[in-house]
């Protein structure tokens, strides 16, 4: 039978969080019951509770950033056993035949992946997240979380460490290359820790230098402010890849004015409006423009242990459960620093 857990949910868009009861599924023969430590913020969780991107299936729990303890496992698991420290997260299936899924790059499913929450599982079900107390989910998308990093510190990395590792990867960040990040928030931050591991001089894009210090705490070599229009003639033609967290419209000349020659500016937010890319500023330095998700269940796994490895975290503020609409309210107000992650034992 199903087991009843505790959560917190959006009923509905204009609507505040509340708890509730849930309930998750049977432990199949290839599923893993997680015992949830920790729930990251996200702000498309922020998006989707509020339904500004539309198509929210209310009522919903969100969270894509899980992380806890195995609790039980299918008979027929074979990845995971029970006390296993481990995290889920934006995705818990897909179709796994497209070509896509045998690449390892689920983020890109043919079919679409089943998402973590606000989507459609395998059984008609719809999907519930992290803010809850327990979940079950196929072991071929769990992750293992190393020792080397706290389970509070490491729920963040499922989907905000990802996010910026992918394209630090796949754009072959490293020694002898310039990486700017723009923007220096709960995506930003981590990005300037992985980056500077990585061996890439890294610059920080930010729309003032109030986070200055912590900014360069973190890793990054210099610390710009794009409100100066003196910054964007210094650093013209400068870097090797832009990583843009940002999801307001920028004027997108400037940044990929930027560029070196061969240089790549990569989109990671989503702006409200169409993004406007003059073409002459790509064909003369041979630029390119590109956007990146998450990466895939087996790059998720490498970003974790190569976060232990370089003792790499997200800062945090931990909160109780019942702070989560405030929680919300400051993230939109760029007041946190640099991510909340909820203490899912006061659910």
């Amino acid at each position: 039978m199903p087991t009843p857990v505790n959560a917190y949910i959006a009923p509905a868009a204009d609507r505040p969080m509340e708890p509730t009861t849930i309930d998750r599924r049977d432990l199949g023969p290839h599923d893993v019951s997680i015992d949830i430590a920790y729930a990251g913020i996200c702000h498309s969780d922020i998006h989707t509770a509020r339904d500004e991107w539309g198509g929210t299936r209310f009522p919903v729990v969100p969270g894509h950033e899980i992380a806890g303890t195995v609790a039980a496992v299918g008979d027929s698991v074979t990845r995971y056993a029970v006390g296993d420290r481990v995290g889920v997260g934006c995705l818990v299936d897909s179709c796994r035949e497209c070509e896509p899924c045998r690449l390892g790059e689920e983020q890109y499913c043919e079919r679409g992946g089943v998402g973590t929450y606000n989507a459609i599982g395998r059984d008609g079900q719809p999907t519930h997240g992290g803010y809850s107390t327990a979940i079950v989910v196929d072991e071929n998308y769990v992750c293992r979380i190393p020792e080397g990093i706290g389970l509070a510190e490491a729920a963040p990395l499922l989907c905000a460490g990802i996010t910026l590792y992918s394209p630090l990867r796949h754009w072959g960040a490293g020694p002898g290359k310039k990486v700017a990040i723009v923007g220096f928030g709960g995506l930003g931050h981590v990005g300037v820790k992985i980056a500077h591991a990585l061996g890439a001089e890294v610059t920080v894009l930010s729309q003032s230098l109030k986070k200055m210090e912590d900014g360069l705490r973190l890793g990054a070599d210099h610390y710009h402010a794009t409100s100066d229009p003196q910054t964007f003639k210094e650093l013209r033609n400068s870097f090797d890849l832009i990583l843009n967290t940002v999801s307001a419209n920028l004027p997108m000349q400037k940044y990929l004015g930027m560029l070196a020659l061969d240089g790549t500016l990569v989109e990671l937010g989503l702006p409200e409006h169409p993004i406007e890319v003059p073409a002459g500023v790509l064909i003369g330095k041979r630029r390119s423009f590109a956007g990146s998700m998450i990466g895939g269940l087996a790059q998720t796994q490498e970003m974790l242990d190569f976060c232990a490895e370089h003792g790499i975290g997200a800062e945090i503020e931990v909160i109780s459960a019942d702070r989560i609409n405030e929680a919300y309210d400051r993230v939109v107000a760029s007041d946190v620093r640099y991510r909340f992650v909820i203490d899912t034992s006061t659910l």
